[in-house]
């Protein structure tokens, strides 16, 4: 039986970030040899990758790769804020939206059997990801992505890791970065008002409409005239107009001089925007709040039911 020293130990800790009871398990069962200890750990290691998997991950990072007029955005999550700043985890981030512009995939899955090896890992992407989720020990996921490959120019900004903008462009690149930034601060829905989505438009006139009523009811409660019916379509209408110039890029004030509109600030650098695409991590994903109080309390329960 070989020794297993604590500098063997460490050696194969620092290979693995595997715990350190973890470690002396899978040196002293391969009786020493650090190839199949790394192998004995993989296997044990990648088991936790299907518990973690029922976990939220609503942290992670926006990765952008562009190179001349092809380019993607990708964001990749994670469960806490702590693993977005692993270099594994970024690597990992980095590879695949590298992979998104260079291979085209279909969607998630396609781009999931990609070859890409890391860390030990591999032989595709899916494999790295499985793995990273062993050796990190938190579940993460692959959420979006978009390939940009029509012809136009790109500009890109990241604000952090936590928000991406992708602009495609005709004209000078510095006016389409100001824009890509104005995106990250603003969070327009479109381009223009004719292209905000008519389901963000009807919500817009139903809470009008509900307002209207509302004022309606308290008017009469007050013992005020109430608004014709008439009038209060045009307030309905100025409401939902008044909406649409707010989450419309082109008629955003600029965040850098707000006496211009962004499109004014455009035609004045011969320059036009065809398009814009703007990721936020976690948006959309409902995030667990943990209650410790309730969860201890949970515990005592369970433990009092047992003993009896």
């Amino acid at each position: 039986m070989a020794a297993i020293t604590a500098s063997l130990v460490a050696e194969l800790r620092g290979k693995t970030d595997a715990p350190m009871m973890e470690c002396k398990r899978a040196l002293t069962e391969a009786d020493g040899d650090m190839a199949k200890a790394e192998e004995l750990l993989r296997v044990k290691l990648g088991s936790k990758a299907g518990k973690a998997a029922s976990r939220v991950t609503a942290e992670g990072v926006v990765a952008i790769s562009v190179e001349g007029s092809v380019g993607a955005m990708l964001e990749v999550n994670c469960e806490t804020d702590f693993v977005t700043k692993n270099d594994s985890f970024l690597a990992l981030a980095n590879a695949a939206v590298g992979l998104v512009a260079k291979h085209n995939p279909a969607d998630v899955d396609a781009l999931k059997v990609l070859a890409y090896a890391q860390d030990g890992f591999g032989p595709t992407l899916e494999d790295v990801r499985k793995g990273l989720i062993g050796k990190i020990g938190e579940n993460m996921s692959f959420r979006r992505f978009k390939r940009f490959a029509s012809g136009a120019q790109l500009a890109t900004y990241l604000h952090g890791t936590r928000i991406g903008v992708v602009v495609e462009f005709e004209g000078e690149s510095v006016a389409a970065k100001d824009v890509a930034m104005h995106v990250a601060a603003m969070k327009p829905v479109a381009l223009s008002s004719d292209d905000v989505p008519a389901e963000l438009v009807a919500r817009e006139r139903s809470v009008a409409v509900a307002k209207a009523a509302e004022d309606a009811v308290i008017a009469t409660a007050a013992g005020k005239a109430v608004q014709s019916a008439e009038i209060v379509a045009k307030r309905v209408e100025g409401g939902v107009q008044k909406y649409l110039k707010e989450v419309s890029l082109y008629n955003q004030a600029f965040v850098k001089n707000d006496k211009l509109t962004v499109e004014q600030m455009l035609k004045a650098a011969g320059t036009n925007v065809k398009g814009f695409t703007l990721y936020v991590v976690g948006e959309g994903i409902e995030k667990k709040v943990d209650d410790f109080a309730a969860e201890v309390a949970a515990q005592v329960a369970a433990a009092q039911v047992a003993a009896h």
